[in-house]
């Protein structure tokens, strides 16, 4: 089946072509009729009244009455006549004539909301047929009225989610027998896992199913589904090179009615009940959270949640900005390169200056006469900037793809994810990416990842599914951590969750634990991101609250919670 990227919205345009000539086609006509000459010659102020074209900002009875003109004339049965009430008749007309067409929908009953500004709500109600099942279908959807520029007319922004809200460009509403077998999707112990006890699930039991339904041993049911377009190739390599971005991602085809039951295909994962539980609960408390928890032993992905179950999955996906969570990778290259030692002396002033940047601590606090240690467990960000000069370009780079599998387009997971950028930089911008700034981007997936390789030594590709369902091979990184870089970079980040930044949210968590706290600046965004990444045991987590502040404050409550609870 088809898939696409993730909708980019575009701004309300116009696809209207029809000039104002009937003023003057209206004049000629009565000119030849011999009177009325005055109308055409004459009278400035009545000309500037005709050609005065409507515009500023939409009243509350334009709004109204555009979208009650296109919801009534589609309950009604006639797509011309509501496609006419678009800014895009054409492509509106298509979608509502294929609505009916081939989602095989009866007559439909549309109720208005309560119009807030431009955006009126309506919720659908109409019966899916397929053979002899007929099944009710409602749900709810939601338009914009904007003011075409060439007449000032009111009229409905054509957008595929007005018909749907889960349709982007090229998507179908299709009803018939479904391409790929249902599956029961289980936890690591049996349990069944359901979108309804586990939102932020939805998704990913979707892709499951797309990928795994033929092998899972069931049949296709039938179905209206979402769908997706497929790409031409071209356009299929262009998304490839924007996914670093973060701002697409691949959406699997959506079942939105059942008529017909399948037979469900089995399908294990790697989930904790317990811990997926725990991870749901404590983002919903929160704005803007995202949290993964894994097995640094084996890579297992035990859960993942965000605040925004149906939104963006930034747990898996995202493409933020690490900050000083990065700093495990960094130390660890300075680690091996013998610029620093654990109990060696190392610098941290207030300011250090690299490429033309000033850089300076939280608060612009030093350490005098400390150590390395000192410096890393205080997330000392002139400690890194300093030793920029002893650095090539590519440094940080190899490092974070030879040790860390992190950059590399490799994983294999499951579903769809996002593996981390780590580009080559110079000057001030490689400085910064020291810090997790800079070019630097990743997601709570990938620094639990890192944290976890710190406490092993050695990168286990995370994974949801195992390999063995599919054949597939799991990324595997160039090299282990040496032996004396990762004794020592895992006593750093167990002085850190013991005596340092992360103490406060791992206390009384035992011995066997380790954290790096994290805060990574957005432009234009007047409070940073906050992350916090921690082991305990062989359990690893990571967080990022944005616009969450101070990492350790932040995010560093939810990993503890998720730590006890997996």
């Amino acid at each position: 089946m088809g898939k696409r990227r993730r909708e980019v919205r575009r701004e309300p345009g116009t696809n209207n072509t029809r000039k104002y000539a009937v003023i003057g086609a209206a004049a000629a006509v009565v000119i030849g009729a011999g009177v009325g000459a005055w109308a055409f010659t004459g009278g400035e102020e009545a000309a500037d009244q005709a050609d005065a074209i409507p515009t500023g900002p939409l009243t509350a009875a334009e709004v109204k009455g555009a979208a009650t003109k296109f919801l009534d004339a589609w309950a009604a049965g006639e797509p011309a006549e509501a496609a006419r009430q678009t800014d895009a008749p054409t492509a509106a007309r298509a979608a509502l004539d294929a609505y009916a067409k081939s989602a095989k929908t009866g007559p439909v009953e549309i109720e208005k909301g309560k119009r807030a500004r431009t955006k009126v709500p309506f919720s659908v109600a109409t019966t899916v047929t397929w053979e002899k099942t007929d099944k009710p279908w409602a749900y709810e959807s939601e338009l914009t009225v904007v003011r075409r520029a060439a007449d000032g007319r009111p009229l409905v922004h054509w957008q595929p989610s007005v018909l749907h809200p889960d349709l982007g460009e090229g998507d179908q509403l299709v009803t018939g027998e479904a391409g790929t077998p249902p599956i029961r999707a289980l936890d690591r112990d049996g349990g069944e896992l359901t979108k309804e006890k586990y939102p932020s699930l939805g998704a990913v039991l979707d892709s499951l199913r797309e990928r795994y339904g033929e092998k899972a041993g069931g049949t296709p049911g039938v179905e209206l589904r979402v769908v997706r377009a497929e790409k031409p190739d071209e356009e299929k390599k262009a998304d490839g090179a924007e996914a670093k971005s973060g701002e697409d991602d691949e959406l699997p085809d959506k079942t939105l009615l059942t008529l017909a039951e399948g037979k469900e295909g089995t399908l294990r994962t790697t989930f904790s009940a317990k811990a997926q539980a725990t991870a749901e609960k404590e983002v919903a408390e929160r704005k803007k959270a995202s949290v993964v928890a894994l097995r640094p032993s084996t890579g297992e992905i035990l859960a993942f949640a965000n605040s925004k179950p149906e939104g963006f999955n930034v747990a898996l996906q995202g493409s933020l900005a690490p900050g000083s969570t990065m700093k495990i990778v960094s130390a660890s290259m300075l680690l091996e390169k013998d610029l620093a030692g654990i109990d060696k002396k190392h610098p941290c002033p207030k300011y250090s200056s690299y490429g033309g940047w000033k850089f300076q601590n939280v608060e612009k606090f030093k350490i005098t006469g400390g150590t390395f240690r000192d410096s890393f467990g205080a997330s000392c960000n002139t400690a890194f900037i300093s030793q920029a000069k002893k650095l090539k370009d590519d440094d940080l780079t190899k490092q974070s793809q030879q040790v860390f599998g992190l950059g590399k387009d490799d994983w294999a997971i499951g579903v769809p994810s996002f593996d981390g950028a780590v580009p080559v930089q110079s000057d001030a911008s490689m400085a910064a990416s020291l810090i997790g700034q800079g070019g630097v981007r990743a997601n709570p997936l990938n620094m639990a990842s890192v944290i976890a390789t710190a406490k092993t030594g050695e990168f286990h590709q995370p994974y949801l599914v195992s390999p063995e369902v599919d054949g597939r091979s799991l990324a595997k990184a160039e090299r282990k951590l040496s032996a004396s870089a990762q004794s020592q970079l895992k006593a750093l980040l167990t002085h850190t969750a013991v005596a340092g930044s992360g103490a406060e949210p791992m206390a009384g968590l035992g011995a066997d634990v380790g954290a790096k706290t994290g805060s990574a600046e957005v432009d234009n965004q007047k409070k940073p991101n906050g992350w916090f990444t921690a082991w305990r045991g062989d359990v690893a987590a990571a967080a990022v609250i944005q616009e969450g502040g101070r990492g350790g404050a932040s995010a560093g409550p939810l990993v503890r919670a998720v730590l006890l609870g997996s």
